[in-house]
């Protein structure tokens, strides 16, 4: 029996996983806190608790045959620490897009960084995020004893060790990707040294075992814990998703699209992300953006539905005219690498009603996740059927608008809905049996497969033009209305 625990946004979940079958799972839910535009905040002590009340809802007598644990997480927030390991401030979350300004300020410092880390610069990951603290609040970068991840914290209070995967590294900006080791170069631009950083480790490899306290707090043993990974890559590892050109799609509160390589392949002008994989010598390439499933919830709120599948009923109904929704209502990464970009609704008229809002809002999430894919493209992976992950997929109706923009099939999977969780579970079955790869991270059962429909697909590939057009005519007056 191995458990997975996910670190997410808006919940930890966790697994219990047995001969490869979840055979129970629990969550518990997480808030983030918005105090100033474009901030985005969470106390790393919520992220402890949470993951404690969804361990404890899982059947005792289960959790008495743990016999390893694997941690996935969001990836990029910046929880620091005192020389007593205890929070300084609130983490600063992925989809903060407060450092725009110490971004410039980074790649000025070290002219090589997009070659070391694979990555341009943006406002959600982990080093300008210490930058901004140098600048606005010194005392606290003063006093940072360590930086940690968001799993990396629960596996702290876990455990007792500081150590993070390649994957979740890769994120930061510190990681020199291609040769998985802390790049002093991209340490020293931000005024921090490796001291400060936890120990690095592929993400079947054990890193601690569990404290005695916490042992028998969740009715276990002190059994080990591996590294695990950032959030898509343990969602990889779930579904699969391991060999060279096997792709997936999450649409959870950000969507990602997510295809795997068999090398270090950057193109960071087009914000492509390229990251170590949490499997060792391996790579993969994302697509980012940062405000995907979390639109739903958005326009469910603002048309008072209660709900996503409220939105999701509606926007079936929607007939005539639809708007064209920028869906940006966090900024974007892939492939803008925008942190003042905003949400915009275009082309409401009167007879614009609720339902063309609805659809809008599906439509526009969907082109761009084709912005995504695009970008991918253009570095050179070969992108085929993809494989769904996240809430997101539970809807047919959105995914077959999503098959139509992107223009490929999607394929459902059993565990599709807890990939990052399932996929740490992966990893510590690894750890613990030393299995080859192949025989555990295999792709789950398909549970169905959506063609793009060509009428569809046609008539979003005319949307896309404008879509497009839109964002560069109000790119300019973005940062104005922000700052």
């Amino acid at each position: 029996m191995f458990l997975g625990i996910d670190i997410g946004t808006s919940a930890v979940k966790a697994v219990l996983v047995a001969d490869d079958a979840v055979v129970a799972q629990s969550s518990a839910p997480l808030t983030v806190s918005r105090p100033h535009p474009l901030w985005s905040e969470q106390v790393p002590e919520a992220w402890w608790q949470a993951t404690t009340a969804a361990v404890l809802a899982l059947d005792p007598a289960l959790r008495a045959g743990v016999q390893g644990i694997g941690l996935a997480g969001q990836m990029h927030g910046a929880a620091v620490l005192d020389a007593a390991d205890r929070p300084l401030r609130p983490a600063i979350l992925w989809n903060d897009g407060r450092s725009a300004a110490e971004c410039a300020e980074l790649e000025a410092a070290e002219p090589h960084s997009r070659a070391i880390t694979g990555n341009i610069a943006m406002a959600g990951f982990t080093a300008p995020k210490l930058l901004w603290l140098h600048r606005h609040e010194p005392e606290v970068f003063a006093a940072a004893a360590s930086v940690l991840l968001p799993k990396d914290y629960v596996r702290l209070r876990m455990t007792g060790d500081k150590a993070s995967d390649m994957s979740d590294a890769s994120g930061t900006l510190w990681l020199d990707v291609a040769r998985r080791c802390w790049s002093p170069e991209m340490l020293a631009a931000t005024g921090l040294s490796e001291t400060q950083m936890p120990s690095l480790h592929e993400g079947p490899e054990i890193t601690g075992a569990l404290r005695a306290e916490v042992a028998r707090g969740w009715g276990m043993g002190r059994v080990p814990v591996v590294a695990g990974a950032g959030d898509n890559a343990g969602a990889a590892v779930g579904l699969g998703v391991v060999h060279a050109g096997d792709a997936f799609l999450s649409l959870g509160t950000s969507g990602v699209l997510f295809v795997a390589t068999d090398r270090f392949r950057p193109n960071a002008d087009r914000a492509v992300h390229a990251f170590a994989h949490a499997l060792p010598g391996r790579w993969h390439q994302m697509s980012v953006m940062l405000s995907a499933a979390s639109c739903l919830d958005w326009a469910a709120a603002l048309l008072n539905l209660g709900n996503v599948e409220a939105l999701l009923a509606l926007a079936e109904t929607a007939e005539g005219d639809i708007p064209v929704f920028l869906p940006y209502l966090t900024g974007e990464r892939t492939p803008h690498g925008d942190p003042f970009a905003q949400g915009v609704l275009f082309g409401l008229t009167a007879a614009t009603g609720p339902a063309a809002i609805a659809r809008a809002v599906l439509e526009g999430v969907a082109l761009g996740l084709r912005d995504g894919l695009d970008a991918l493209t253009a570095a050179g992976s070969e992108v085929g059927p993809i494989r769904m992950a996240g809430g997101g997929a539970h809807s047919v109706f959105w995914t077959r608008i999503i098959a139509a923009a992107l223009d490929r099939p999607l394929i459902l999977s059993e565990e599709g809905q807890i990939g990052p969780a399932f996929g740490a579970a992966r990893l510590a079955r690894l750890g613990i049996t030393g299995e080859p790869v192949e025989a555990v991270c295999i792709p789950p059962a398909d549970t169905g497969r959506i063609e793009p429909d060509p009428a569809l697909a046609a008539r979003l590939a005319e949307r896309l033009p404008l879509f497009r057009q839109l964002y560069r005519d109000l790119r300019p007056r973005f940062a104005g209305i922000l700052c």
